[in-house]
């Protein structure tokens, strides 16, 4: 079997059968049957090509046999091939917990076919070595989405989903202004060019300029400070497995750009670039913390921790040094898997009592003391008690930050782990551990739908946890993918073949 199609097979399996179930729209179980081999097949896929990563170097293929930096390449390197089968590992037991949570009408209507569209466009955005291509998989994505905010058109949704779709419209334009304006100074769309040509050029302003606009699109993609004002409110109104989607995986795709150009292209100079991302990540984590104690609502508690958690990302980026970037790659794949775990739990909390309200819950933990303790080691591994995975990353961040030289950053990064854990533990002390309120009693829910909602949230929260507890036998690899974004010379040589 020829290694290229390898690379490709995470981005068109997904494809291939979302084309098949759009003609299965009536058809709820073929198309819950068809959905779950084709994520269990991409699963098996992106392993394989994670492993082919590590043991042979970067894998690229160029489309339609044209030699880089021609040709559109497709490149997987380890931080991309770990963030693809990351996604793919969500999706898996998101859509498990799909078939009880989510509703037969909105199954009916085209639900998993938009899914894994939206996943050919998260991995492609992941794997593209070409900057143009990088935005139509972004399109891609983004298309998906706007059927998933939308899907059952509820009130809140129709009108959530307009300033979603107006704000990830004006960044799609910017994008391609942007990609423009790149492509005028330098002449080449291939990523790995694009390094070599400013390095040649060696980064006039304009360059600088444009890192400031590249940073604005993926910003407001990926929600930093002051871009994310868009996404509480339209993140909020969706149904859970689609929130826990969006939360898990569609910022990351922001986070994955700012993060692979401020370290392939923009490195020249730095004293501006990554200082200004620096200060932008530390406020994105400033106004998360502020958001994260402010609401009593459980889906907006955690929304805004995922403002945080890309403060705290970008906040590793910009450090520019081997723990800043090795905590960075090891925290972001972190996030993803522990927003899912707690949007799946929340999920359940919301659907044991009725409500959202954290004031109108108490007493769960007599009644449903599982998911009383699971999400109390999901909050945990949130806000990063050892030996769970935020530690780990959080531990390697503020280290780089003091290598740095940047020892403010990292204690403000150190005090918004406790306003993390005060957010979550909040929701544990009002919805399990307080009093049962008698205006508020617990609505008629079925046993069996709630343990077939527990089966895929729990598997997630173990997930975390081997995340955390193995990250020794984890570590080459997480090393393997910062050392391409520490030093592009190993992704150039790898695309060019110099």
């Amino acid at each position: 079997m020829n290694m290229i199609n390898l690379l490709l097979f995470p981005i068109i399996i997904p494809f291939f059968f979302a084309m098949i179930l759009l003609f299965f729209k009536e058809q709820v179980v073929i198309q819950r049957v068809l959905t779950v081999i084709g994520l269990a097949l991409s699963l098996v896929a992106s392993i394989w090509l994670l492993v082919t990563v590590k043991a042979e170097g970067i894998q690229t293929v160029t489309l339609g046999s044209w030699p880089a930096p021609f040709g559109i390449t497709m490149v997987s390197d380890m931080f991309s091939a770990l963030l693809v089968t990351t996604t793919i590992l969500i999706t898996f037991f998101v859509v498990l917990y799909s078939f009880q949570s989510i509703g037969i009408e909105r199954e009916r209507f085209f639900y998993y076919p938009a899914i894994l569209f939206m996943i050919t466009g998260i991995n492609g955005a992941f794997t593209t070595g070409d900057i143009f291509n990088m935005f139509v998989f972004f399109e891609v994505l983004l298309i998906a989405s706007y059927l998933l905010i939308v899907l059952g058109g509820e009130k809140r949704q129709l009108r959530e989903s307009i300033k979603y779709i107006l704000v990830n419209v004006i960044s799609s334009a910017l994008f391609v202004i942007a990609v423009a304006y790149l492509y005028s100074i330098v002449g080449t769309l291939n990523m790995a060019d694009i390094s070599v040509k400013i390095a040649e050029i060696n980064q006039p302003g304009i360059i600088s300029v444009l890192a400031i606009l590249f940073l604005i699109v993926f910003g407001i993609k990926g929600a930093i400070f002051p871009l994310y004002f868009w996404l509480p409110g339209s993140y909020a109104a969706p149904p859970i497995p689609v929130l826990t989607l969006f939360g898990a995986l569609l910022t990351k795709v922001g986070v994955y750009a700012i993060t692979r150009t401020y370290t392939l292209f923009f490195v020249h100079d730095i004293g501006f670039t990554h200082q200004f991302l620096l200060v932008l990540s530390l406020l994105t984590i400033v106004a998360g913390c502020i958001g994260a104690l402010a609401y009593f609502d459980l889906k907006q508690i955690i929304i805004y921790n995922i403002i945080i958690a890309v403060g705290v990302i970008l906040f590793g980026v910009a450090q520019m040094n081997t723990s800043g970037l090795e905590g960075a790659v090891y925290y972001l794949i972190h996030d993803m898997l522990i927003k899912a775990a707690l949007f799946v739990l929340i999920g359940i909390i919301i659907y044991v009592t009725g409500t959202s309200n954290l004031r109108e819950m108490g007493g769960l933990i007599k009644s449903h003391a599982a998911l009383g303790w699971f999400y109390l080691i999901a909050a945990f591994g949130l806000a990063g008690i050892p030996p769970l995975s935020g530690f780990i990353g959080k531990l390697l961040i503020v280290k780089g930050g003091f290598e740095a030289d940047n020892a403010f950053g990292s204690i403000v990064l150190l005090v918004s782990s406790l306003v993390v854990l005060l957010s979550v533990i909040r929701i544990f002390i009002y919805a399990f551990w307080g009093p049962q309120n008698p205006d508020y009693p617990l609505p008629v829910t079925s046993k069996r739908t709630y343990r077939q909602l527990m089966a895929p949230a729990v598997l997630l929260v173990l997930v975390t946890v081997a995340y955390g507890v193995g990250t020794e036998w984890l570590m080459p690899y997480i090393s393997d993918a910062s050392d391409v974004l520490r030093d592009p010379s190993i992704y150039i040589n790898a695309v060019l073949k110099e």
